[in-house]
Parts: structure tokens; C-alpha cells; sequence
């Protein structure tokens, strides 16, 4: 299953934020928690972390800093700001809402995959 780039890019701050609060990470690590968090189904390129990483920067809802790590290159650690951690709760209160829509529309609908649409009523 791919997941449409939509969806990546509707999840992508709740999900970074939420990594980040649960501790600071550099960029390799947020991007192989990513693919440990949904079983390997999001699979994310540093081409979409890190302008993402920038811009919750420049919005202050993420601090960054350089650090040596023994034997390797330095890495450009992120950590959530307190100013993040208000956006990711506002975030989490929105994707709360959204699911909930969701969940409540499909269990309307039943077992979508027997369903057949109907045509609306006057249309046909």
C-alpha cells in the first residue's frame, strides 16, 4: 500500500512534532522512527524532512543545534520547543476530530467493499 502524497503531507508536522517530544533526534533517526511507527508504509526521503524540519524552525516550534558524536560526523540535533508542544496538542485536537468524522462516516457506511453506489435521486 502507498499512501498518497496528501496524506504524507496532512500528517507530516504531528507526526515530526510527535517524534520530537519524545526527545530530541536528528534527522537519519526521525526518519527511521517514521518508518518503525507505521510498519514500514511511510517511507519518507530527506528531501521532505528536512524543508519540513526548517520550517518548524523558522515557526519556533522546534530548536536545533550542532553536536560531535565520537568517531562519527556531527549531527544537527532538533528538539520540540514549548511553543511546539502547544502546536502538537492543537494538531492532535484536529487529527482527534478528523478521525472521529471518519470513523463515524465509515461505520455509516457499512461494509463498503459489497456496497454498489446509487445514483442520486433526479440525476438518473
Amino acid at each position: 500500500m502507498k499512501v498518497t502524497k496528501d496524506l504524507v503531507a496532512a500528517s507530516a508536522t504531528p507526526i515530526v512534532l510527535g517524534i520530537l517530544a519524545e526527545g530530541e533526534s536528528y534527522g537519519y533517526a526521525i526518519l527511521k522512527r517514521i518508518s518503525e511507527l507505521s510498519g514500514g508504509e511511510l517511507d519518507w526521503t530527506e528531501g521532505l524532512l528536512y524543508p519540513l524540519l526548517h520550517r518548524l524552525e523558522r515557526l519556533g516550534h522546534v530548536e536545533s543545534a550542532w553536536q560531535a558524536v565520537a568517531g562519527e560526523r556531527r549531527r544537527k540535533y532538533y528538539r520540540i520547543t514549548d511553543g511546539g508542544l502547544a502546536e502538537l496538542a492543537e494538531q492532535r485536537r484536529q487529527w482527534d476530530t478528523v478521525v472521529d468524522a471518519l470513523k463515524k462516516v465509515w461505520q455509516d457506511a457499512g461494509d463498503l467493499g459489497t456496497r454498489t453506489a446509487r445514483p442520486l435521486e433526479g440525476l438518473a
